[in-house]
């Protein structure tokens, strides 16, 4: 049952809203009404402001920022428009599966992963294809971007 301020809250995200594209596969997963970090960092990600949230383990602080950065997306640019650190492979994956599923509706959504215990050439691959999110720890992420730069430089000359 909803209560007053699950209402509210669920009245606040459907106003400033992310694409309804977003929201349906959401609410498809069961999620009705916003948790509390929800409510309070998507609009203000929506309205392109930065957020700092603190929140304990499973309020559902990966769809507080994964939400609105999805719906900010424009999915016929094929390069990287978010970029997510996560501090182990497993947070990266996770994190990655999360945004897939979250943007199932949208249509041309490639996520990137990249993390150790992959394929080199599959992760670059993924970047090749275009993937509008990247998901990664710290170390492949910045030896994957030096050799992305580098291929770049070199295709200048």
């Amino acid at each position: 049952m909803i209560n007053d301020l699950d209402f509210c809250r669920l009245a606040e995200l459907r106003r400033s809203g992310p694409l309804p594209a977003v929201l349906s596969a959401v609410e498809s997963q069961g999620y009705l009404v916003p948790s509390p970090i929800q409510a309070q960092t998507i609009p203000a990600l929506l309205e392109g402001r930065d957020m700092l949230g603190q929140a304990q383990t499973g309020t559902g602080k990966t769809a507080a920022f994964a939400l609105p950065l999805l719906s900010r997306l424009e999915l016929t640019r094929r390069e990287p428009q978010v970029l997510v650190m996560a501090p182990t492979r497993e947070l990266a994956q996770q994190v990655a599966a999360s945004f897939s599923k979250y943007g199932q509706n949208l249509k041309g959504l490639e996520v990137a992963t990249l993390c150790g215990g992959q394929e080199y050439r599959e992760q670059l691959g993924a970047l090749k294809r275009g993937a509008q999110v990247v998901v990664g720890t710290p170390v492949v992420l910045s030896t994957t971007w030096i050799a992305v730069a580098s291929s770049l430089m070199a295709s200048l000359r």
